[in-house]
């Protein structure tokens, strides 16, 4: 496997959360399908779709892949599955706001692991950007911030500590091997953990066709190609910038429902959102800056 640049990684990772950040938009379509029904259909397509991707690059190796695959990869295979359901039972038991605040600690997350785990150090200027990006949410969510809903509360803990681990686990197994395929079967395992949810309400798989073709956008366009590009950036992007650079989906979220369906968020989520921005260009820049300089 080739190695691959820190800038290339930092493009794939922006890119990621940028795919990411249709989800909002997107979910404000659907009709009548349960959340449960939805997140079923996009954790098949997800894994459809990755593996499309697969394919697609090298059709030759494309079993080999899957071969390879050690029992330890299904652990990333799992948390990032487990990341998928408890982000979504937190958005179903607490504000958005409170989803989304404590989801932007996800780096500090991931960098406290990573740094035990993997020995990866942060500079001063990822713990800058982790400031700025925190305090561009803040502001993104002031006045939406409830203190009850502790169990919407702890569930996006849980999607937190999901995502982390799995970014970490990325790292420590992934520049030197492709971890694209254990990131393919994290749909089916989504799936699987959606079916004893599904199984009580009867005929709640039966959805419309426009609920169907959204649950499919949101497989293959928000977290198909937005994992796919994570999973390519984290080969070279240290654990604790993957999470923040990634919060460019937190930032732009806002603004598509504003452009597509006209609805216009608050002055402090614009100004939140441009704080957000900030913070990732500014870890992006100066990291791709550092990069050129060492070469």
């Amino acid at each position: 496997m080739t190695t691959q640049t820190y800038s290339k990684g930092v493009l794939y990772v922006v890119l990621g959360g940028i795919f990411l950040s249709s989800g909002g938009l997107l979910v404000r379509f659907v009709d009548q399908a349960s959340p449960w029904a939805i997140l079923f259909y996009r954790s098949l397509v997800f894994t459809f779709t990755v593996m499309l991707f697969l394919l697609l690059r090298n059709k030759g190796a494309f079993k080999d892949q899957f071969r390879a695959i050690k029992p330890i990869d299904f652990l990333v295979s799992f948390l990032l599955a487990l990341g998928f359901i408890f982000y979504l039972l937190s958005l179903f038991n607490t504000s958005v706001a409170n989803t989304v605040l404590l989801l932007s600690t996800g780096p500090v997350a991931a960098g406290v692991l990573a740094y035990f785990v993997l020995g990866e150090s942060l500079k001063a200027l990822t713990f800058v950007s982790m400031g700025l990006a925190f305090a561009g949410v803040c502001v993104m969510v002031s006045g939406g911030v409830s203190g009850g809903d502790y169990l919407g509360m702890l569930f996006a803990l849980g999607a937190v500590l999901s995502f982390a681990c799995f970014v970490v686990l990325l790292r420590y197994l992934g520049p030197q091997r492709d971890m694209m395929a254990p990131t393919a079967l994290a749909g089916i395992v989504a799936a699987l953990m959606c079916v004893p949810m599904l199984l009580p309400l009867g005929d709640s798989l039966m959805i419309s066709a426009k609920d169907l073709v959204i649950a499919v956008c949101l497989g293959s366009v928000q977290v198909g190609f937005g994992f796919i590009c994570i999973t390519l950036g984290s080969r070279s992007v240290p654990a604790a910038q993957i999470p923040l650079l990634g919060l460019s989906e937190t930032a732009l979220s806002p603004l598509w429902v504003w452009l597509a369906v006209n609805e216009v968020p608050a002055r402090n989520t614009l100004i939140g959102g441009a704080i957000v921005l900030v913070a990732v260009l500014l870890q992006g820049y100066a990291g791709m800056r550092s990069d050129r300089q060492l070469r």
